[in-house]
């Protein structure tokens, strides 16, 4: 990674544990793709009611050449994201998968660019006779 991590936490206390997961996780985006340029991570916990936990969205937002790489893991219903580290682990699940999808286009537009027709003026001079 070109620029260093940055990892905020929104309504909550930041975690070393927590910290130390999000840091393993985003070295591993790099194993996926080496040239990303920046990663900035943001936790945050949405409190739903007093006797129940808060509900975590983590989003991942990933800048590589030529494209901005957005993920995001919105509690919605799922209670499993209860859990800080579960929302984190499937956040950094979806945005592996689209730094996945976003190397393999790339590298399919590389392997696969279109050649550009020769140009008559390009092509040797025939004439009759040679036929």
């Amino acid at each position: 990674m070109e620029s260093p991590l940055q990892i905020t936490f929104r309504h909550m206390e930041s975690s070393p544990a927590l910290t130390a997961r999000i840091r393993q996780r985003a070295g591993e985006l790099d194993h996926v793709f080496g040239r990303i340029v920046s990663c900035r991570i943001v936790v945050e916990c949405h409190h739903m009611r007093h006797r129940q936990g808060g509900l975590f969205e983590v989003h991942v937002d990933l800048t590589v050449p030529g494209a901005e790489l957005v993920s995001s893991r919105d509690h919605g219903l799922d209670h499993a994201h209860e859990d800080a580290h579960v929302a984190v682990r499937d956040a950094f699940n979806a945005a592996r998968r689209r730094l996945e999808d976003f190397a393999r286009e790339r590298r399919d537009t590389a392997t696969h660019s279109p050649r550009k027709p020769a140009e008559p003026a390009d092509l040797p001079e025939t004439s009759d006779e040679d036929r």
